[in-house]
């Protein structure tokens, strides 16, 4: 039997196989331009980027469109994070490419805070596949997470 088009996890977040995209959702207690500075910002990226909540090794950003950013967890120093930014609309909207995906981060005011929508867009179904094999999906969601609580 198939998997559904669209899945929902326990975890927090929705598998659209049609769009080959893993989507999460977030409220955080804080406003847009909070949640964009903790997206762009080394000082604030490295304390909750982790999935296992340790502070990063290495977090460099060049916030700008061709700009690229690294980040380095020191449990797995030998395997940097890297990406290249897309599209940069604050407060409301970063894009990057990491991983032969596109990364999309979209902010919205929301009941005095911040509705955070995240998504993964894989190029087909076979690299989404490989995505949720990886884990990727668990580890962003305790990644947000990690965010949320940061912010919250």
């Amino acid at each position: 039997m198939p998997a559904p088009a669209i899945a929902t996890d326990a975890a927090g977040f929705t598998i659209d196989r049609a769009a080959h995209t893993i989507r999460f959702v977030r409220d955080v207690a804080a406003s847009p331009d909070a949640v964009f500075t903790a997206w762009t910002t080394p000082e604030s990226m490295r304390l909750w980027w982790d999935a296992g909540g340790e502070p990063l090794s290495r977090c460099e950003i060049d916030l700008r469109v061709g700009g690229e950013f690294i980040f380095v967890s020191p449990s797995h120093a030998h395997m940097a994070f890297t990406g290249t930014y897309r599209r940069i609309e604050p407060p409301h909207l970063l894009e990057f490419e990491a991983m032969d995906a596109i990364g999309r981060v979209m902010l919205a005011d929301h009941g005095g805070g911040t509705r955070m929508t995240v998504e993964i867009i894989c190029c087909s179904d076979e690299h989404l596949d490989d995505y949720i094999r990886l884990g990727v999906a668990n580890g962003t969601s305790q990644t947000l997470d990690n965010l949320v609580a940061h912010l919250g």
